[in-house]
């Protein structure tokens, strides 16, 4: 326990909680700057614990198999019925993910990579992220563990490429046969 002579910010300005020996006033749990009335609403932290890593594949593959044959709009959407298919899939599995399961997160992970390639490969706003797999897969990672709203997360994801991407410098290749200071250089460039 906390020796209140030692810290007397801690000391509680409420008479009846250091008449009754409270555990909160004894912890110095209390907060003289906050009303009485909002004192108990106000917590330490507002981080829990972090959630516990599921292996259950249950709910994975009921959402599979309940959207088995609107799978292939991860690699090419043909309409917008589509793109709206690929965004119910994404956003069921990313929930199931943010909770924890493992599974869901391997899953919407592999099926995001074709879309993202496909991409790389159309748009010359993520041309920069060619080759840079682990960062892909970490820029993944932070879009299903960050996706609050109910938006599209597909058009989520794309933005938030499209914006890290800014900063990266697109990758150069050079030529061992050439003289190192000539200054001809490649650009790997897919496309367009």
């Amino acid at each position: 326990l906390l020796d209140t002579k030692a810290c007397p910010a801690r000391v509680s300005l409420y008479p009846e909680q250091r008449q009754n020996g409270d555990r909160r006033h004894r912890l110095g749990y209390s907060h003289p700057a906050l009303d009485r009335s909002v004192q108990r609403k106000w917590h330490a932290s507002r981080k829990g614990r972090p959630t516990k890593g599921v292996r259950d594949s249950k709910a994975v593959r009921i959402i599979l198999e309940r959207y088995h044959d609107k799978l292939y709009t991860f690699l090419s959407p043909v309409n917008v019925h589509d793109e709206q298919a690929r965004d119910i899939i994404s956003i069921a599995l990313v929930r199931i993910a943010q909770r924890g399961n493992a599974a869901a997160k391997r899953e919407i992970t592999k099926l995001l990579r074709f879309t993202i390639d496909a991409w790389i490969e159309q748009c010359p706003e993520l041309s920069c992220w060619d080759g840079r797999y682990d960062m892909i897969q970490e820029r993944i990672e932070c879009c299903i563990r960050r996706y609050r709203y109910s938006g599209s997360f597909m058009a989520y994801l794309f933005k938030s490429l499209e914006y890290a991407g800014r900063g990266l410098r697109p990758i150069v290749a050079y030529s061992l046969d050439d003289f190192m200071y000539s200054r001809k250089a490649i650009r790997i460039h897919r496309g367009h």
